[in-house]
């Protein structure tokens, strides 16, 4: 049986302890948080802001409005980025967008995380230095974000200097308070998780529950923090801030963890060479999450700034949002606050832990070897596709498939049909039968008309869902506003009334304005998810690239078209997917058309990580 132990050695603390005045740290207050996203009407600014990322960070309006903040992981570069990565990035980019489209001042903040043991290992298997190795993996990122349409403010690599430098001085704050020591440790050890395990959440072999790989026995001299001291005030955080842990059955899982009592954590490797030195011992170098937690706040430095923890946070800190995968919970819900705390600095004001996408009913990651290339399916399906699947057939919060099939059927029958086919058969119609050019306001067109109010509720309901981060249900809400036209177009068939000339022919003509003007709506409401698609559908109509770059939220209310107004040439905004089979031979058959069929959204049995 291993057997975990520590060994106090001697003290290290004071001597630096006098280096830092109490004065020099931020004092610690505990607020009510809000399930929404929302934020007082004065945190608002009234000029609108592309959505498109200027990655300068700069944002006037009067005075400073208060930032939303919100943070991908940084991700882990002992390989090439999965779809694990990419979703979490995706959806951190679809609330971005809609914070934007609301008039806040957001700051997107992703990156990588580039130190560790198992950088180390990788670079040194691929013939490299970690530094090479690093570059390559981060540029990567870089890439496939672009191609996912990804409009962040803030790309933050951990051997970046500044970050380097936030890292060290956070340290000593840490140590200034004494809550670092220095100790032994024994126990099992997960390379994968970079982490020691209890034996009693091992599985059979001591293998890892994540990684389905053995840990190995591992002796150290450790520094570490003391985490246990944090115990009450992270129980008291936990209760007077019910949502600052979300979704409300991720709080249970880490209120359990604190009730079951916390241990001190190690911060620092003596064997690990491929990383921050620990800077009053340069033979360890600093474990990597006491390193990469701190990006989060290193990337709001600007380049040119004074590079200063004070400088970092006063650019924007505390996050609004922390996407995480539930994996890594309990380092930003329990191991970051404390840390936070310990270095006087405010906790972030929500850290959501989505599910993870799993593939034949297996967790997908890098470390087991079958993970989707997200490459491959943006270059093959495009981004638009990629990102509204994943938002709207996973339920975000929860576990969700992937298959090829119901990916091609979903993307076909939603944007393919019910709003690629919609705008393009009724700009078909006005160009036959009115030059192209819209009779009246739509605001007119609609009078007396009941479809006005179901698009006008439809809004709300996907304001509200998008306010929640309840993305699968925002994009249904949108959705239905495309269903509810088609509806529409059948009921009252402008292609029969044309025909029939005189009055007819003029209630045609208003029918194909209050469609439109439903479709310039989902232009807005569904450009958060489908950027590039909502992009051409607003081109369709007649709108300039900055008209589309400057829209905002409120412009969802119904009346934005007026008479006289011309429509572009109608061409297809989202060509279906073809599915090409191959035969007997090995040749590809003909393409096969995809059946449009009603589908249930299936739940993932188990707790699959990603």
């Amino acid at each position: 049986m291993t057997i975990a132990r520590m060994n106090m050695n001697c003290s290290i603390q004071s001597s630096l302890s006098c280096l830092l005045k109490p004065s020099y740290f931020f004092n610690f207050k505990t607020t009510q948080f809000k399930n929404r996203l929302y934020f007082p009407q004065n945190h608002l600014i009234s000029s609108k802001r592309s959505l498109l990322c200027t990655c300068s960070g700069n944002f006037q309006a009067g005075e400073k409005a208060e930032p939303f903040v919100i943070t991908t992981p940084l991700y882990y570069v002992n390989a090439p980025p999965h779809m694990g990565s990419a979703y979490s990035t995706i959806a951190a980019d679809a609330i971005a967008r809609f914070q934007r489209l609301l008039g806040k001042r957001v700051i997107l903040i992703t990156g990588t995380d580039e130190h560790g043991e198992k950088i180390a290992t990788a670079a040194s298997a691929c013939g490299s230095s970690p530094r090479e190795h690093c570059d390559v993996i981060s540029q990567a990122y870089k890439m496939l974000w672009k191609d996912l349409d990804i409009a962040y403010d803030k790309f933050i690599r951990t051997t970046d200097p500044k970050h380097e430098a936030i890292v060290e001085e956070f340290y000593f704050r840490v140590l200034a308070k004494d809550d670092i020591y220095r100790a032994d440790y024994e126990g099992l050890y997960c390379v994968n998780c970079e982490e020691y395990k209890d034996e009693k959440e091992l599985l059979e072999n001591n293998c890892c529950p994540t990684h389905l790989k053995p840990c190995v026995p591992r002796k150290e001299d450790n520094y570490f923090f003391a985490l246990s001291k944090y115990q009450k005030p992270l129980e008291e955080i936990l209760e007077q801030n019910p949502d600052f842990v979300q979704p409300s059955y991720r709080l249970n899982e880490v209120q359990g963890w604190i009730k079951n009592g916390l241990r001190d954590f190690s911060i620092s490797r003596a064997a690990v060479e491929w990383g921050i030195p620990v800077p009053n011992d340069n033979k360890q170098t600093i474990y990597v999450w006491f390193d990469a937690l701190l990006g989060y706040i290193s990337a709001l430095l600007e380049d040119m700034e004074q590079i200063s923890l004070q400088s970092a946070v006063s650019s924007g800190w505390p996050a609004s949002l922390h996407l995480i995968g539930k994996d890594i919970l309990r380092f930003h819900a329990v191991y970051w606050p404390a840390m936070l705390m310990s270095a006087g600095l405010s906790l972030p004001k929500m850290v959501f832990g989505h599910g993870f996408l799993t593939k034949d009913g297996m967790k997908m990651g890098k470390s087991l070897g079958n993970t989707i290339e997200p490459n491959e399916l943006v270059h093959k399906f495009g981004a638009d596709a990629v990102r509204y699947f994943f938002l709207r057939e996973v339920e975000f919060g929860s576990d969700g498939d992937y298959s090829e099939e119901r990916f091609v059927n979903i993307v076909n029958a939603h944007l393919a049909n019910t709003i690629g086919n919609l705008l393009n058969r009724t700009l078909g119609l006005l160009k036959k039968n009115c030059q192209s050019t819209l009779v009246v306001d739509s605001t007119i067109a609609a009078e007396g008309k009941d479809f006005k109010d179901t698009v006008e509720e439809l809004v709300k309901k996907a304001r509200i869902n998008y306010e929640n981060l309840s993305l699968s249900s925002a994009c249904e809400a949108v959705l239905e506003i495309g269903n509810a036209g088609n509806l529409y177009m059948d009921k009252h068939q402008p292609w029969s009334l044309f025909k029939q000339g005189g009055a007819a022919s003029e209630a045609a003509a208003k029918d194909l304005v209050v469609i439109l003007e439903a479709m310039r709506i989902i232009a807005i409401a569904l450009s958060p998810v489908a950027p590039s698609l909502c992009r051409q559908i607003y081109a369709q109509l007649g709108y300039s690239e900055d008209q589309f770059d400057n829209i905002n939220w409120s412009e969802t209310k119904w009346g934005g078209l007026k008479g006289g107004q011309v429509m572009a040439q109608p061409k297809p905004v989202f060509a279906r997917i073809e599915q090409i089979k191959e035969n007997e031979n090995g040749a590809e058959a003909a393409p096969q058309k995809v059946v449009k069929k009603k589908e249930k959204k299936q739940k993932v049995q188990g707790v699959r990580e990603a």
